[in-house]
């Protein structure tokens, strides 16, 4: 039996922890990492089980739910692009609280029938939720009232095959990527007016490529290393580091591959990101370099088993993934080698969370959610299970609640 002072120190640490959890109010959630400590979410569900509400989500769209209070937020689009909405829920009740339309884009680019004209996930924070379309678009709105303060819709890029950057805020600044077949540029706005602070263009040598070669659907990243504050951002054929009070580039790591969209972890003063696909590579970097750094501060990179499109999940000493194809895999994070990998049912689009030590994955064609530990030892299988509808979307977390989104349903998951 542990003794009094053991406990107390246990229970002191439990509840810090629960209390220092962050609402889940970005892509990634609160520590833009997509990890959660919170507290009652089960392993195991079904249509019939352990479902706290479903509630029905018009249109398509694969953005991911946001959180803030009792209040969850998500975007969603017409199939044909021509009506772009928010919708905000009680997340005690799942009931539709707001459904707005923001845009109403009369020749909406084309977006390919695998993306959505509403994949790009939004943020939230006090009095203000911030809602992005690409080019199609851009707002805050109030979270009170959901009336419009400021929107944009005047930030060209040929999207491809649609949008799918996320928003990211650091101080009274947002950054979005613009990584299109013609254009290729990050820009910074006044999160409070919407104003463009700084526009930085990319200038990357394509060797001539067009069309599919230089678009991403990077989320950028802001760090903090030796007092340099940064804006990390993927985009095809490299990722580039700016200075988020001027735009000026500041370091830049060439690796090749396009359609990057996972957004970089970063601890301990290393970076790891993705590449995207055809090199599908994850790195791990150091950012306090200056120009090209590909040769100087790359620690080192490995291709195998990564993913294009699901985001990677850092934990302990291991980076735990599940890529495109199903296959889960562990990367000891100090080498880059595989500590072990194993192929699970299905395709996947949506990125993995960790719960506790649980890793839950979201498949694109079945329905299904299989949770295994996050175990460098091995792969360790602890749930499968099955919705009615499948995953494109990413999930959210809050104190004992897990919040899905299917293809066509939102889903409240409580234990």
């Amino acid at each position: 039996m542990k003794s009094l002072p053991a406990l107390l120190i246990l229970c002191l640490w439990v509840s810090t922890a629960a209390a220092a959890e962050p609402d889940w109010n970005q892509f990634r959630g609160g520590r833009g990492d997509g990890t959660s400590q919170a507290a009652g979410i089960p392993s195991t569900w079904s249509e019939t089980d352990n479902v706290a509400w479903k509630t029905p989500i018009w249109g398509k769209g694969w953005s991911s739910p946001v959180v803030w209070k009792n209040r969850i937020w998500l975007t969603t689009a017409t199939v044909d692009g021509h009506r772009l909405a928010v919708l905000c829920l009680d997340r005690r009740t799942g009931k539709i609280l707001h459904d707005k339309t923001v845009f109403k884009p009369v020749k909406p680019q084309y977006s390919h029938p695998f993306n959505s004209y509403a994949s790009s996930t939004s943020w939230i924070e006090q009095g203000r939720v911030y809602i992005h379309f690409g080019s199609l678009g851009t707002a805050c709105l109030d979270s009170e009232t959901c009336e419009v303060i400021w929107r944009r819709d005047d930030l060209p890029c040929n999207h491809f095959r649609g949008p799918a950057s996320s928003v990211s805020i650091h101080g009274n600044m947002m950054f979005l990527p613009f990584d299109g077949s013609d254009v290729q540029y990050v820009v910074a706005l006044d999160k409070r007016t919407g104003k463009t602070l700084w526009r930085s263009d990319r200038n990357v040598d394509f060797g001539g490529k067009g069309g599919a070669h230089r678009k991403a659907f990077g989320t950028a990243r802001v760090i903090t290393h030796r007092g340099r504050v940064q804006v990390v951002v993927p985009g095809a054929m490299a990722t580039m580091s700016y200075d988020p009070s001027s735009g000026k580039e500041l370091w830049r790591v060439i690796h090749g591959g396009a359609n990057a969209s996972c957004p970089p972890l970063f601890r301990d003063g290393v970076l790891y990101f993705n590449s995207g696909d055809v090199t599908n590579a994850l790195l791990a970097v150091r950012p306090d370099g200056h120009g090209d750094v590909t040769a100087t501060h790359v620690k080192w990179s490995t291709n195998r088993g990564v993913p294009s499109r699901p985001s990677v999940l850092l934990f302990g000493e291991s980076i735990f993934m599940v890529n495109n194809a199903g296959i889960a895999s562990c990367v000891d994070i100090a080498t880059g080698e595989t500590r072990w990998s194993s192929r699970i049912t299905g395709k996947y689009s949506a990125s993995p969370i960790l719960v506790g030590t649980r890793v839950f994955c979201f498949e694109e064609e079945q329905g299904l959610c299989h949770v295994f530990a996050a175990d460098p030892r091995g792969y360790r299988r602890l749930a499968t299970n099955k919705l009615d509808a499948s995953f494109m979307a990413s999930p959210a977390v809050t104190d004992r609640l897990l919040i899905l989104r299917t293809k066509t349903h939102l889903y409240g998951i409580s234990g």
